[in-house]
């Protein structure tokens, strides 16, 4: 029964595809030797093997067998009813003839799908080539195939007849399994155990077909081989009845590959989610102990740079002492700014006062901020950087554009960094399950495993003096409060990509979209100041129990024309607001007695329209929701900018005079104050 494995349409188009240069060569290789077989086979043959028998095997085998075929299980191939005929007529007709036989079989078989003649042909060579080996295998070993049947030894009868099946199966399946492999570039053993090991039980359950009638016929006539047709049809139900079996086992193995699969995905992603808490918890505890001694290393910085700046407004002080003033100010401003990011570690997401943040727009934004350093400052070292935009989500996020920005000119300059020699830079956008996806690729260094697991590891730096190590680990805070995610996959020498996914904002309608976008941000509405007679100097309450502070403040508002009342206590200093006029209050937030916000609440239940700031050093730890909630009107964090202090109290002597300020605004400070230490 059965069967020469065939190429289907699909392997067929495989084949003609060329896409893999040795492919067609192979295949016309194959399509020579099956025609040098057949040309050898006709010469040798004698006319006695064409016989009637021939004649009634070969019509069997062409008009029935060819055509009783069976899909090949995952191989996308066919077998057929064939390969029985094709034995008998070897054990009774001889090798050559059944080697034309097997080349006629394969060409027939072909001609109901086949779409190019190679294809005819190659499948034909097939047939031919492994009857062919089959035939001299035999010979070789056991004699000639009509000699095998007249044999009296049973074992050597069951011997020969094995290595027949044996030999078919192997050049057939070999051939085909060989032309597959070349073409998708797979082993030739993964190919042809995969897809037609298990073929082999149809070759012997065939070349044992043959056997039975092959001895019958020789013991009681030709005509018996009419019972062939029943053993064929015992045969092929057999197989199809073992093909489903496969079939089946087949499936049954895939759904466990699917729920391994899956299982290892599960146990993959809880991996990562607790690399993430693990990173999470790192970085809140560096940030929280950082937080605990912010306060008071802030007020340090503050004396520090509050008097360095007042000393360097002297005209009278010599260019070496003023270069001195000026390397203090910005050691001073360093420090602050490694407070301030060592801080934002510990900052936790659902008090900012998010806005809707176009993700495209922003990926541009930092595509032309960057571009000094990927491309001008490159070039000039002849490095050759391109930068490629992928961006079309149209997508919005509920984010601070500040902070994204931040994030991702730290990206890029980092994937510079890693391109020592220039490369290709890419930004790209995608939006998946409700989600939008920034990439940021690079054809750099790339980083070994220890490198990335470690990457985002607060101080960890691979620049050596030239970083700190807080870009990336401050970038993975930022977009944890942002409610999203930021992984990296890298390779040595294969490049790097960060991949950062936020939740996309979904409008309730495209108007709504528009408008919250184009929204200006929301801010804290006091009371707007009175509008009274000014006096000859405005009166400042400063409230700060740390005296250098106290002093530095005192000289810059004095010296703005300001009449200054300190007190170092948060009661004392509710008792001399209620008991006297003044135009401002100036307020820590860690003072003796009541505190900051405490002292802002009192002053604003007797009073809502005085100027009232908060100077502390907890920076941004300060939330918007403690400001509006205490009706602030300026946050500023320490250590200041002397300018921020003039600021005020010039903005203290507008409101005194200017009397076209609108009731509930806020002339907010807040973020230019703020950034002057950033």
């Amino acid at each position: 029964m059965l069967v020469p494995v065939l190429i289907t349409p699909r392997t067929s188009k495989l084949l003609s595809m060329n896409k893999q240069r040795f492919t067609k060569p192979s295949v016309f290789f194959i399509c020579l030797c099956g025609i040098s077989v057949c040309a050898y086979a006709i010469y040798t043959a004698s006319l006695s093997q064409f016989d009637f028998r021939f004649v009634f095997l070969a019509l069997v085998t062409l008009l029935l067998a060819s055509r009783i075929t069976v899909s090949i299980p995952f191989a996308k191939g066919q077998v057929t009813a064939s390969e029985t005929f094709i034995f008998l007529t070897m054990l009774l007709c001889g090798g050559e003839a059944a080697i034309l036989l097997a080349a006629a079989e394969g060409a027939v078989s072909s001609l109901p799908y086949a779409k190019k003649r190679l294809t005819v042909v190659f499948n034909g060579s097939v047939l031919a080539i492994s009857t062919f080996l089959s035939v001299w295998t035999l010979r070789m070993l056991f004699g000639s195939p009509e000699g095998l049947v007249q044999s009296s030894s049973s074992y050597y009868f069951i011997a020969g007849i094995y290595v027949i099946a044996f030999v078919q199966f192997a050049a057939n399946s070999g051939i085909i399994a060989t032309i597959i492999a070349i073409r998708i570039e797979e082993q030739v053993w993964k190919t042809w155990s995969q897809h037609f090991l298990w073929t082999a039980f149809a070759y012997f359950a065939s070349a044992s077909a043959a056997a039975i009638t092959a001895k019958l016929a020789v013991t009681f006539g030709f005509h018996i081989t009419i019972l062939t047709l029943p053993i064929v049809a015992v045969v092929y139900f057999s197989y199809q009845i073992y093909r489903k079996h496969v079939e089946s086992s087949a499936a049954s193995t895939e759904k466990d590959k699917r729920h391994i699969a899956e299982l290892s995905e599960h146990i993959l992603e809880q991996e990562r989610l607790r690399e993430q808490l693990v990173q999470a918890e790192k970085l809140s505890a560096l940030g929280e102990l950082a937080s605990g001694v912010a306060h008071n290393f802030n007020n340090t910085l503050a004396g520090i740079l509050g008097r360095a700046q007042l000393s360097s407004r002297d005209e009278s002080l010599s260019d070496e002492m003023r270069r001195s003033l000026e390397i203090i100010i910005q050691t001073a401003t360093d420090g602050a700014n490694t407070v301030r990011r060592i801080q934002n570690l510990a900052r936790k997401g659902g008090d900012h006062n998010f806005q809707l943040v176009a993700v495209d727009q922003i990926l541009m934004d930092v595509g032309e901020v960057t571009r000094p350093r990927w491309k001008d400052r490159a070039e000039a070292s002849n490095i050759h950087i391109n930068l490629t935009l992928e961006i079309d989500s149209k997508a919005l996020v509920m984010g601070d554009a500040g902070e994204l920005r931040e994030v991702l000119v730290n990206m890029i300059f980092n994937a510079v960094d890693a391109m020592p020699d220039g490369g290709r830079l890419t930004l790209a956008t995608r939006e998946f399950d409700g989600k939008v996806e920034i990439s940021i690729s690079d054809t750099g260094t790339g980083m070994s495993d220890e490198v990335r697991s470690r990457v985002f590891d607060p101080f960890y730096t691979t620049k050596g003096t030239a970083g700190m190590g807080l870009g990336l680990a401050v970038s993975y805070g930022i977009i944890n409060r942002h409610g999203g995610t930021i992984i990296v996959a890298s390779e040595p020498g294969h490049g790097t990509t960060f991949r950062i996914t936020l939740p996309r904002y979904v409008p309730n309608s495209a108007a709504h979209a528009s408008e919250s976008l184009n929204k200006k941000p929301a801010r804290p509405r006091p009371a707007a100041f009175p509008i009274a007679e000014p006096t000859a100097k405005p009166r400042i309450l400063v409230v700060e129990d740390e005296a250098h502070i106290v002093d530095i403040l005192r000289e810059v508002l004095e010296g703005e024309g300001c009449e200054v009342v300190t007190c170092a206590n948060g009661t004392e200093a509710t008792g001399i607001f209620d008991a006297g006029n003044f135009d401002a209050v100036f307020t820590d937030v860690g003072l003796p007695g009541l505190n900051g916000w405490e002292v802002a609440r009192h002053i604003r239940t007797h009073d809502e329209h005085v100027m009232l700031a908060v100077i502390t050093g907890w920076g941004d730890a300060v939330s918007i929701g403690q400001q509006r909630t205490a009706k602030v009107n300026h946050i500023i964090a320490k250590p200041f900018e002397i300018t921020a202090i003039v600021e005020l109290a010039r903005e203290i002597f507008q409101h005194r005079t200017v009397p076209d300020i609108t009731p509930g605004t806020l002339l907010d400070t807040n973020t230019q104050h703020s950034n002057l230490i950033n």
